[in-house]
């Protein structure tokens, strides 16, 4: 069953279902780009590790809360008396190993020179202060200050402005929900934006190769689709409830007309 929405569904920017879709997305695409690659490239999947240790609900299912004993502790005191303290509850936080995943068109060949990488951003790679954005800033001016094209995929409204293009430069064109950014090497401070707003479906964006090869094109409305449909999402969301984050007020009555009409059809 596809998403009641033309496009980007935006129940699916929770935090608890986030995850999956950024795998799903990256795991079609990986498989889109194979299909329609000169044989001369092949997409591979790479990965950043890090680890983290939360301080904010970015991270869900991370921490492990022990509730107190209904015993009272006793500790001893210098004259020999007892001293009674009061059970505490006891809460533990373990680091957490995050993993995030890539794609990378590379040249077929000894060297396996990196021709394009393509990022689905993460709420990790928004947040400020966090490990994964600074993880990922350092990587996105590393491709910058090389000759590989760079495609950013924003499908996150929270979170800080990232992909690579000015916010103030982007935002003068209108608004939107979501982007998509396109540097190709050596540009310059030249880009190509695909913004959308939840009313629209996403768009088929430009993929380049290396100088003499045609772009490919890349639907990301059809892989969001199969990443809907093949995650069964359509059994996991309740639609009855706010998305999170809310949406914007003329966003929200629309979306309330979009869902009572779904749910007629149904």
């Amino acid at each position: 069953m596809p998403s009641p929405f033309p496009g980007m569904d935006p129940y699916l920017e929770h935090p608890v279902l986030w995850p999956g879709v950024h795998q799903g997305l990256i795991t079609f695409m990986w498989s889109a780009l194979n299909a329609m690659l000169p044989p001369q490239y092949v997409a591979s999947m790479g990965e950043r590790v890090y680890v983290v240790q939360p301080e904010r609900d970015i991270y869900p299912d991370v921490m492990v809360v022990e509730h107190p004993s209904p015993q009272p502790l006793t500790a001893p005191a210098r004259e020999g008396r007892a001293v009674v303290i009061d059970p505490p509850w006891v809460v533990t936080v373990e680091p957490v190993e995050r993993r995030e995943v890539f794609i990378e068109i590379v040249a077929v060949g000894e060297d396996s020179q990196v021709i394009t990488v393509i990022e689905v951003l993460s709420p990790a790679n928004k947040a400020a202060g966090q490990p994964g954005r600074d993880l990922y800033l350092t990587k996105q001016r590393e491709i910058l200050a090389s000759r590989a094209h760079l495609i950013e995929i924003d499908l996150l409204r929270r979170g800080e402005h990232t992909v690579v293009v000015p916010y103030e430069s982007v935002r003068r064109r209108g608004t939107w929900a979501y982007l998509t950014c396109l540097h190709r090497g050596g540009d310059g401070q030249r880009y190509a934006i695909w913004v959308v707003t939840i009313r629209q479906r996403l768009p088929r964006i430009a993929v380049p190769l290396a100088p003499g090869d045609p772009d490919l094109a890349l639907d990301l409305q059809a892989l969001f689709n199969r990443c809907y449909n093949e995650g069964a999402y359509a059994r996991r969301i309740d639609y009855a409830r706010e998305p999170a984050p809310a949406l914007a007020d003329e966003d929200a009555q629309w979306a309330d007309a979009l869902l009572r009409a779904h749910r007629v059809r149904q």
